[in-house]
């Protein structure tokens, strides 16, 4: 056995072995990629549990690195023995998104990286950073690349204030591109444990949302009543509300997650008198990719792994991520 598939009806325990067989030879412009880690997402999560329907037998994981084994014609950018990172939306290459749905992402429309090997375009993946293993490079796919879209198109600067919800894999990475682009940073949680470690990596306030459920007056206290400058929402119709009203007149906020549902109630009245710029983010593109791993390169980032399931264990390991168990990304090993 030599990947993993989705069952119908849909849920964590219809994760089934399946053997695909060797990989076919590379075409022209294709790659053959020996996979060897994977990092989870809620969206993997969502369609595991059949909140975004995909096909029968659906090879899952969104996000998939490894080593380049053999490579077609007529591709010069990598080369055998390259270490390489999936794209979340692979036919982006720059410019405006091509579609609004997930029917060319892999795990979703398209079979993902619960894998041993993939037969693919080139395309579909770009170099990972400098002194990146596999797990590392794995969780930038979804994660890091949504968390630096979000901060590079709101136009983040030095000195700026920005927000994260939660300890995602979003919200981690947030905070440290953050840091990293000279902002301060703000985050909630509702454990002090988390608040503890998100903390000890830069965190500049920090607020326990349990404790204080009106938690923005926590975050206009810690900005003099003025507001941050950016919020990276993940949490939803639940939490917009409450960064709403912590965002300063003529704010950003990347509107990201769906954790408290896919749907609800917009507060438009706020929103349109602080003149809040709300931007839906998902994920980024192809140039997106290659600019945040130059970024990468530049500075130096030790990406957050809490834990690393194997993948005979996924289903376990999604049901961590249901549970909002983890603190930065959860890593599969492909190893079968």
């Amino acid at each position: 056995m030599n990947a993993l598939a989705l069952s119908k009806p849909a849920g964590l325990d219809q994760i089934r072995a399946v053997d695909l067989g060797r990989p076919r030879d590379p075409g022209p412009g294709e790659i053959v990629v020996r996979l060897q880690a994977s990092s989870l997402n809620y969206h993997d999560l969502a369609v595991a549990l059949g909140y975004l329907p995909t096909a029968q037998g659906r090879i899952p994981l969104s996000d998939g690195a490894g080593r380049v084994e053999a490579v077609g014609p007529g591709v010069a950018d990598l080369a055998v023995g390259d270490l390489v990172v999936s794209l979340f939306f692979p036919d982006w290459r720059d410019g405006r998104p091509p579609v609004a749905d997930f029917s060319r992402t892999p795990g979703d429309g398209l079979d993902g990286y619960a894998r041993s090997h993939v037969t693919a375009p080139a395309s579909f993946f770009t170099q990972a950073p400098k002194g990146f293993d596999a797990l590392q490079a794995a969780s930038l796919t979804t994660a890091g690349l949504t968390a630096w879209r979000a901060l590079v198109e709101g136009g983040v600067k030095p000195g700026d204030r920005v927000l994260v919800l939660g300890t995602g894999g979003v919200s981690v990475f947030a905070l440290q591109f953050a840091r990293m682009m000279g902002a301060q940073v703000a985050a909630t949680s509702g454990s002090d444990d988390k608040l503890a470690r998100i903390g000890a990596l830069g965190a500049d306030h920090r607020v326990n949302y349990r404790r204080q459920p009106d938690w923005s007056a926590s975050i206009l206290d810690w900005t003099d009543g003025v507001g941050v400058d950016h919020v990276i929402e993940v949490g939803g119709p639940a939490t917009l509300g409450q960064s709403i009203a912590a965002t300063r007149l003529g704010g950003h906020i990347a509107l990201i997650g769906v954790l408290t549902g896919f749907s609800g109630e917009i507060p438009n009245a706020a929103l349109m008198a602080r003149q809040i710029r709300l931007q839906g983010v998902t994920v980024g593109s192809a140039r997106h990719q290659k600019e945040m791993i130059k970024a990468i390169d530049a500075n130096g980032l030790a990406p957050v792994i809490d834990q690393v399931f194997p993948v005979a264990e996924l289903g376990q390991a999604l049901g961590l991520i249901q549970a909002g168990g983890h603190f930065g990304k959860v890593g599969v090993d492909l190893t079968f």
